[in-house]
C-alpha cells in the first residue's frame, strides 16, 4: 500500500515592485538629465532593473550624458507611432545590464506625444523592469505633463535660487493634481533633490539654505548634490558622474540618494568648506 503523499505548501511568490518616477522641476537647467542618469545608474548598480526614458522631444540630451548618441536607431516617438518595436528602441547600457535607455526623438515635436501611447509604453516597460525614471521636460506644457503622468513617485529638482524654487512649487501643485494617482484619490510621493549646493555660498546669503528651501516646499529631502566640477566632466565624456567619477561627492550623493528611494533610510551630509568636516543635516527617512 501506497503511502500518501505529505500536503505540499503553496507558497506565494512575492509581487515584484516595480515603481515609476518622475525627475521634474519648473526651471531648465537646474540639473534634471543628470540626476535622470545618475539616480538611474545608482539605482541599477544597486542591483535593480532599471530603464531612464527621454521625455523631452525635440532636444534629447539623455543619450548624450548616458553616453548612446551613437546607438539610437529607434526612438519614443517611433514606439508610440507603431514605426518599430519597444525592445527595437531600448539601448541597453554597456556598462550596466540592469540599465536601458529609451531616446527622444530630436526631429519630433511635444505634439507628437499622446496620452495612449504614454500610457501604453509605460505599461510594457512596467513587466519588463524594477525602476522606470522618466527625465521629464522644463515647463508646464504637454511633454512634462505626460511624463509625471503615470508616475509613482516624483524627484523635484532645485537650485537653491529663488526662481527655481517658485517654480517647483508651481510643479508640486500639478503632481497632486494631473497624474493619474492624483485624479484615483491616491498620493504620489515627493522628494526634493537640490543640487549645486555651496555651504560657504549659503552661510554668506548668496544662494539659499537647504532649511529654507525645505519650508518653502515642504517635501521630504531626497538627497544634497553639491556644487562640483564633476558632473560636467562625466556628462562631457558620456557617463552618469556614479560611474564616470565613482569617488566624488556628488556621487556619493546620488547614491545616497538612490538608497533612499529604495527605502534604505541613512542620514544626509553635506560637505563643508574643510572636507573633515561634516554636518548632518536631517536624520529622518525621506518619505
Amino acid at each position: 500500500m501506497k503511502k500518501p503523499r505529505p500536503k505540499q505548501k503553496h507558497i506565494k511568490a512575492k509581487a515584484r515592485q516595480v515603481r515609476v518616477l518622475v525627475v521634474t522641476s519648473g526651471k531648465g537647467g537646474v540639473g534634471k538629465t543628470t540626476s535622470t542618469a545618475a539616480l538611474g545608474a545608482a539605482l541599477a548598480q544597486n542591483g535593480q532593473k532599471v530603464v531612464v526614458v527621454d521625455f523631452d522631444v525635440g532636444l534629447r540630451n539623455l543619450d548624450l550624458v548616458m553616453g548612446a548618441e551613437r546607438r539610437v536607431v529607434f526612438d519614443l516617438i517611433n514606439v508610440i507611432k507603431g514605426e518599430a518595436r519597444l525592445s527595437q528602441a531600448l539601448i541597453r547600457d554597456k556598462r550596466l545590464d540592469t540599465l536601458a535607455l529609451l531616446p527622444a526623438s530630436q526631429s519630433r515635436d511635444k505634439d507628437s506625444l499622446t496620452e495612449e501611447g504614454v500610457a501604453r509604453i509605460v505599461a510594457d516597460l512596467r513587466t519588463q523592469f524594477d525602476w522606470v525614471i522618466c527625465d521629464s521636460p522644463a515647463g508646464i506644457e504637454k511633454g512634462a505633463t505626460l511624463a509625471m503622468r503615470h508616475a509613482d513617485v516624483a524627484v523635484v529638482v532645485v537650485n537653491p535660487e529663488v526662481s527655481s524654487i517658485r517654480d517647483a512649487d508651481r510643479i508640486i501643485g500639478m503632481l497632486d493634481a494631473k497624474t493619474a494617482k492624483a485624479e484615483s484619490g491616491q498620493r504620489i510621493d515627493k522628494h526634493l533633490l537640490l543640487t549645486r549646493y555651496d555651504p560657504i555660498r549659503a552661510r554668506r546669503g548668496e544662494i539659499m539654505k537647504v532649511e529654507d528651501v525645505q519650508e518653502i516646499l515642504s517635501i521630504p529631502l531626497l538627497g544634497i548634490v553639491p556644487e562640483s566640477g564633476e558632473v560636467l566632466l562625466s556628462s562631457n565624456v558620456g557617463a552618469p558622474v556614479t560611474l564616470g567619477s565613482p569617488g566624488s561627492a556628488p556621487a556619493q550623493a546620488y547614491l545616497e540618494a538612490a538608497r533612499r528611494l529604495k527605502g534604505e533610510g541613512t542620514g544626509i551630509v553635506v560637505s563643508r568648506d574643510k572636507p573633515r568636516l561634516l554636518h548632518r543635516l536631517f536624520t529622518r527617512r525621506a518619505a
